[in-house]
């Protein structure tokens, strides 16, 4: 029976392992110190629209401004009646303007985060692109047979004009229902994203990327792992509640952990 170990007893150091007996399968670690912001969601502000590198820097709420190719702006954002085809970028945004953007790459050196407005939300069967009405459909990852019954149920899933959405390797074998649920369950995300944008002005962050320990179960927890066990009392609680929320079939699964042997030996 494989099971997944989430030990968070050194403060300095998450670690999330998935093993069968003595193999281990996969190990995540994770800094809380440093600092994630790949994939969180802002209200950001343009500053500075640069013709030359055809993109713009935009206030995020970051120490060091974020970079926003032409490419990765939405159509939304253009100045009403702007022939976009053949309008340069100065007639299409304007400095000050506020938009939703989405880390795509963390800053590095003096360079400063590489943004998007093309927004992503993953669930635990597919990711939600609720901008990007001409993306989506299964994972190249998924082929033969299981790819066609995914197609095939996603026939009978309603997704809402003007958005797209890609059915992820955790997919296969889900019904329609199952997979109406996961986008039901994004959608309400979505809504509370864009309701929190609208609410108050740029910049500040809206939406924070799960921790590890969360990625680690929306990603990895399969029918084949027949036990979690988490040694820290706060984070199981944590994990109770989004298993709760999101796979309640599997909570059962869910065990603090509280031997005197450690967890990680």
């Amino acid at each position: 029976m494989k099971r997944m170990l989430i030990n968070a007893t050194q403060r300095e150091e998450l670690r999330v392992a998935i093993v069968d007996g003595q193999s281990l399968y996969d190990l995540d670690l994770e800094i809380p110190s440093r600092e994630q912001k790949k994939s969180n969601i802002y209200k950001a502000r343009i500053t500075r629209v640069e013709p030359s590198l055809e993109a713009c820097f935009v206030d995020y709420g970051a120490e060091r401004h974020g970079f926003l190719p032409l490419k990765e702006i939405s159509r939304e954002y253009f100045t009403p009646g702007a022939d976009h085809n053949k309008a340069g970028i100065r007639e299409l945004l304007k400095e000050g303007q506020q938009l939703i953007v989405q880390v795509e790459k963390e800053e590095r050196g003096n360079k400063g985060a590489a943004l998007t407005t093309y927004i992503s939300l993953a669930g635990r069967y597919m990711v939600l692109m609720p901008n990007s009405p001409n993306a989506g459909g299964v994972s190249r990852r998924i082929e033969g047979e299981d790819r066609q019954a995914l197609k095939e149920a996603l026939d009978h899933v309603t997704v809402p004009d003007g958005m797209g959405l890609i059915v992820r390797t955790a997919g296969v074998g889900r019904d329609a229902e199952e997979l109406q649920w996961d986008l039901d369950y994004l959608l309400q995300l979505w809504k509370a994203i864009s309701e929190a944008a609208a609410a108050k002005s740029a910049p500040f962050l809206i939406y924070q990327e799960s921790k590890l320990f969360i990625r680690a179960l929306r990603d990895y927890l399969r029918a084949d792992i027949g036990e979690i066990l988490i040694d820290e009392p706060a984070l199981y609680e944590d994990a109770k509640e989004f298993m709760q929320q999101v796979m309640p079939n599997s909570l059962r699964k869910l065990k603090l952990y509280d031997d005197a042997t450690p967890l990680f030996t």
